[in-house]
C-alpha cells in the first residue's frame, strides 16, 4: 500500500500581461487597476497563478481576496505563508498604485509580515485590505490588515516601495487630492 495521495491537478489560463505594462505610459495607477477590473486590461499572471483577485480599489485602498485551496498548502497543512505574503504584497503594491501619475512605476523595496493564525481550506474566502498611508515623489508606505470571513484578523502587513518614472527620467510628482488614507 502507498503512503502516497493520488496526484491531483490544477489548470488555469492568463493573458499576456504587456498590454498593462504598455498602459502605465498613459495611464494613472488608478486607471490601470480599475481597466484590470473591468477586464480591458489583462489581470497580472502572478494574481492568475495563485488565484488571487482585486476586488475594490479606490485612490489609497485596495482589497484583494483569495479562497484557500490545496495547492496553497504547505508540507503543515495550512496555506502557505508565502501565499499570503504575495495576497499581501499584491494589495499593498496596488494601494501604493492607485496613488501614483500616469508615466510612473513602482516596486517593492520591503514588505512585512506578521502571521497571527493558521489558515486552511476550512477558514473560507480571506480578505486583505490595504491602505497607502504616505505616497511621496520617491517612496511610499502602506499597511494590510488580512482577515477571515468574521473579520478575525490573520496577519498584518507593511510595505515600503520605491517610486520611479517608468521611462527612466525624473520622478515626477503624484497628484495628491487630500491627506493619507
Amino acid at each position: 500500500m502507498s503512503t502516497h495521495p493520488e496526484p491531483r491537478h490544477r489548470a488555469y489560463t492568463w493573458q499576456d500581461p504587456r498590454p498593462t505594462a504598455e498602459a502605465i505610459g498613459r495611464l494613472s495607477g488608478l486607471e490601470v487597476l480599475r481597466g484590470i477590473g473591468k477586464g480591458t486590461l489583462p489581470t497580472p499572471p502572478a494574481m492568475n497563478t495563485l488565484a488571487i483577485e482585486p476586488v475594490e480599489v479606490e485612490p489609497g485602498r485596495t482589497v484583494f481576496e483569495l479562497t484557500p485551496a490545496g495547492w496553497h498548502y504547505n508540507a503543515l497543512g495550512t496555506v502557505h505563508g508565502g501565499v499570503l505574503a504575495t495576497l499581501a504584497d499584491n494589495a499593498l503594491g496596488a494601494a501604493v498604485y492607485t496613488r501614483i501619475p500616469a508615466g510612473t512605476g513602482y516596486t517593492t523595496q520591503g514588505l512585512t509580515i506578521t502571521f497571527l493564525r493558521p489558515v486552511t481550506i476550512d477558514t473560507g474566502r480571506i480578505r486583505c485590505e490595504a491602505t497607502a498611508v504616505h505616497v511621496g515623489r520617491r517612496t511610499a508606505y502602506a499597511t494590510a490588515a488580512i482577515t477571515d470571513p468574521t473579520g478575525r484578523l490573520l496577519a498584518h502587513a507593511t510595505t515600503t516601495c520605491l517610486i520611479f518614472p517608468a521611462d527612466g527620467g525624473q520622478p515626477r510628482s503624484a497628484h495628491h487630492t487630500g491627506s493619507a488614507i
